[in-house]
């Protein structure tokens, strides 16, 4: 009966093929040879996920060369068929100008129990190994996974979210387009009689480094982004006699703290940086000597800022997880250098950190519009 079922393949009469099957997998259902014409049946049915799986079984089960050979070549015409599709789709996706514009793909955190099907699916669509797609997919924060034309990765996104795999996608013109306002101070101003400090006014310099006052609502505000930037000095290792050990060499020597406010009807970021804000003038967030200097006093204010900022925005999200985004954004150095940082911090200009963290603060004021 194999032979039969062989010819009926063979003309592509896939109903008498069908028929065939069926009776000989009644009788035998664990032939590897049904198995495999089981596998054929489905691959020009379009049933390809089915088929996959039968032949990657008859490759692990199988012990029979011609079988295994077979199956692998089942294999291979999935995967052609496959990125042939996947290919006419990104040209289809990609044919309207607008959707060439550059764009970014983030991978969102995925927790243990699914990591594995998860994978799974990722290396699918990806069309990776499963350990390389497990290494991809982050266990915290976001991972900036690819960059390229915004219409490719919309269709990778949304294969990867009918996988249920949490991902979103950006143009980058989405983030340039956005207003940064560097908040000097938050000045004195008079609660509302009904809603007690509903209001807020903020000096602040736009980006021409104009100098002026933002009044606003804190209802406004949708939601916080904090980070951490690193400080680099170049420093030089000497030894107990102070003779030089090594060459010059970059050093993070310390932090700056920023924490960005959203503002997605005005379509406006209020960025605060530890070491720029004017603690000595505007609201007193602090008991401490304000004519103090030091890391130690900085931190204080600093810390009281925030306290203030979580009593005004108690429900608003905050996005925390910077640095795990951060290791990520610096591999694409073409896509930061087409990006302006808005974060002024002396002698610090060329670290790929600022524009890092201006992409994790523009992806989340994007993924809230």
């Amino acid at each position: 009966m194999l032979n039969q079922i062989a010819a009926a393949f063979d003309r592509q009469d896939y109903r008498t093929a069908a028929k065939l099957l069926k009776e000989f997998l009644h009788e035998s259902p664990q032939n590897p040879y049904g198995q495999l014409y089981r596998g054929r049946l489905y691959e020009v049915s379009g049933k390809l996920e089915v088929a996959e799986a039968i032949y990657r079984q008859l490759l692990r089960d199988v012990v029979n060369p011609k079988v295994a050979t077979q199956a692998r070549q089942g294999i291979q015409r999935l995967e052609a068929l496959a990125q042939t599709r996947q290919q006419a789709a990104i040209a289809a996706a990609t044919a309207d100008p607008r959707n060439a514009e550059l764009g970014m793909l983030v991978l969102e955190a995925i927790s243990s129990d699914i990591r594995t099907t998860s994978a799974q699916n990722f290396a699918r669509i990806m069309q990776l190994d499963a350990y390389t797609a497990r290494l991809q997919i982050p266990h915290r924060g976001w991972r900036l996974y690819r960059t390229g034309a915004i219409g490719e990765l919309q269709l990778y996104g949304q294969q990867l979210r009918t996988a249920e795999i949490p991902v979103f996608w950006a143009p980058l013109n989405v983030l340039q387009s956005l207003q940064v306002f560097q908040v000097q101070y938050f000045q004195e101003y008079q609660p509302n009689a009904n809603t007690p400090w509903s209001e807020a006014s903020a000096v602040c310099q736009n980006e021409q480094d104009q100098l002026g006052s933002l009044s606003f609502d804190w209802a406004e505000v949708t939601q916080r982004v904090e980070g951490r930037l690193p400080i680099f000095e170049q420093v030089v290792d000497t030894d107990a006699r102070q003779r030089t050990q090594r060459q010059r060499k970059e050093q993070t020597q310390d932090y700056a703290h920023i924490c960005d406010l959203h503002l997605p009807k005005r379509r406006c970021i209020l960025r605060i940086c530890d070491l720029n804000y004017q603690f000595h003038q505007g609201i007193a967030f602090s008991t401490a000597d304000s004519t103090a200097i030091g890391q130690a006093t900085n931190r204080i204010h600093w810390n009281n800022l925030l306290a203030f900022l979580n009593y005004q925005l108690p429900e608003q999200p905050v996005w925390s997880e910077f640095a795990p985004f951060a290791e990520t954004a610096i591999e694409f150095p073409n896509l930061l250098k087409r990006l302006k940082s808005h974060v002024h911090l002396f002698g610090q200009d060329a670290s790929p950190w600022n524009p890092a963290f201006h992409l994790y603060s523009g992806l989340a004021f994007s993924k809230d519009s």
